[in-house]
């Protein structure tokens, strides 16, 4: 891979083609994928089903970590040869074999510049330390990290000031011990701090309340990341709701005196982006009913969007199956580059529940200019009826075009290429520093448009459903053939504002004691 540094002035602008709207397509290319991969198993295996999606041998371009219940986890490599062309994997052998993995996530756990795997399970949970070459080696007893024995299916991690590594948060589902179970038996969750070379015993965060999403995110943008945890009203019944630790010391659980609006799903993703252009994120929170919109409202928290904004999707959209839909990963991106978000929801029964849709298809929601979402799903190609769970957008075959792999349960993978013509520029943008936090989670990246208005995208780990993506942050810029870029690190310093030409992977360095330099990937 070769790199070269790029100046702030004098740049060359590229010209892109038209960025008209056209016809948003996918192409089904899981024949892509060697093996016909099933994320599979029983009670334990209901929910979980992740993709862990990142880029393990260098080369630009994103592998996949897959849940397989009972069966293994598999690494899927990425080989596909040019930007555009035909999509195509090998099964890495570079990983320990596991099984009852629910989901992963990739982070830096020691500050080498390599992406790690925080791996759960249904049973130990694992540390995996990237190598290299998309290999692996299981360091969860060399740093000691107590992977327990509960049920594993949330996941999240920050960089809490003066730590080299970062700190972890595991959420965990039913008591799978509680012979009174499983209702009103939700489990303890669990806060892993750095202590010496490793870790330390694990805080419980309690009460518990069947958490299946986990996201830390400076919401207030006032420099401190809080855990929200996203859990299953079904298993707690009563006394329960979302929630939002207060990091600190001893963490804190928010409250009705602390401003937090106590709100009673079922809940099970997290999406977090910038709707509003507020430069805070806002968030949808996948459900049985509905997925739930919630638009940032500063210090006083968040308010519920108007259903008119599209995004509720409580219903299936295909077919005559019309009770409530039960979403899964839901995960934001622009998939015809034309400079607003888009929202993709993985969709599927939990596996015969009678009073939720059985036949329930994926959505892919598409932002006009008036901020609402349409449903394009059936047109694009996408909107199968399989128990969809984990899923990912991300650019596989390096064109700039989000293409889509949809995990299921029961039922084969799904992988998608976007095929969608004309799309408007892009650009990629993946902040790096010195450090143990070289991913710079907890930075935010912004980019000025032409008329001054400025999109912001936090840089977190967790969030959507035992899902993970350490990919560069994907903007579509429209007809804009370059775009002013900076970076809020995540001890709030910013760098300068630099025009960087459009249709490229950039990465952002911050060296200890030297300038921020742009240097080109892709």
């Amino acid at each position: 891979m070769t790199m070269r540094q790029l100046v702030c002035a004098g740049l060359a602008v590229l010209v892109a083609g038209s960025a008209e709207a056209g016809e948003i397509r996918f192409e089904d290319a899981s024949g892509a994928l060697p093996v016909a991969h099933v994320y599979s198993g029983g009670w334990e295996h209901f929910v979980g089903g992740g993709v862990a999606t990142f880029d393990c041998n260098g080369d630009a371009l994103p592998e996949m970590y897959v849940a397989g219940g009972t069966e293994p986890a598999r690494l899927f490599v990425n080989r596909t040869s040019a930007p555009g062309g035909p999509l195509s994997f090998a099964i890495g052998d570079g990983a320990p074999e596991l099984t009852g993995v629910t989901g992963a996530y990739p982070l830096d756990l020691d500050g080498d510049g390599l992406l790690d795997l925080a791996v759960l399970r249904v049973g130990p949970n694992v540390l995996l330390r990237g190598e290299g070459d998309c290999r692996f080696t299981d360091v969860t007893e060399a740093f000691g990290f107590e992977g327990g024995d509960r049920w594993s299916t949330a996941f999240s991690a920050t960089w809490e000031p003066g730590q080299t590594r970062p700190t972890l948060a595991v959420g965990n589902y039913v008591d799978r011990t509680d012979p009174e179970g499983p209702f009103e038996a939700c489990d303890v969750n669990e806060l892993h701090r750095p202590e010496g070379e490793g870790y330390g015993a694990p805080i419980l965060l309690e009460p518990g309340f069947c958490a299946l999403s986990m996201l830390f995110s400076d919401w207030m943008r006032d420099g401190r990341q809080d855990l929200r945890v996203s859990n299953d009203r079904h298993y707690y019944v009563r006394g329960g709701s979302e929630q939002m630790w207060r990091m600190g010391e001893a963490p804190r659980l928010l409250g009705p005196e602390d401003g937090w609006k106590n709100i009673s799903i079922w809940g099970m993703g997290i999406a977090s982006r910038d709707l509003n252009g507020d430069g805070r994120p806002d968030l949808v929170l996948t459900s049985m009913a509905d997925q739930l919109t919630l638009l940032s409202e500063g210090r006083s928290g968040y308010a519920q969007a108007p259903f008119e904004i599209g995004t509720f999707a409580q219903r299936p959209h295909l077919g005559d199956d019309g009770r409530p839909s039960t979403g899964w990963t839901a995960q934001f991106g622009d998939v015809n580059n034309d400079g607003r978000d888009d929202l993709f929801i993985a969709k599927g029964n939990v596996d015969q529940m009678p009073t939720n849709a059985i036949n329930d298809p994926n959505n892919l929601l598409i932002q006009g200019e008036d901020g609402t979402f349409d449903e394009v799903s059936i047109e694009a190609g996408v909107a199968t009826v399989d128990r969809s769970r984990g899923a990912v957008l991300a650019d596989f075959d390096g064109d700039g075009r989000l293409d889509l792999a949809v995990v299921n349960r029961r039922a084969p993978m799904e992988l998608y290429r976007n095929a969608s013509e004309p799309t408007g520029n892009w650009l990629a943008v993946a902040p790096r520093q010195a450090g143990g936090n070289s991913m710079a989670v907890g930075a935010w990246v912004e980019l000025r448009r032409a008329d001054g208005t400025v999109v912001a995208r936090e840089i977190t780990v967790g969030g959507y459903h035992v899902s993970g993506r350490g990919l560069p942050e994907h903007f579509g810029l429209g007809s804009a053939e370059s775009a002013e870029l900076r970076v809020i690190w995540p001890d709030g310093t910013a760098s300068d504002w630099c025009e960087v030409a459009a249709n490229r992977v950039v990465e952002v360095v911050r060296r200890e004691g030297a300038d921020v330099e742009i240097h080109v990937l892709r």
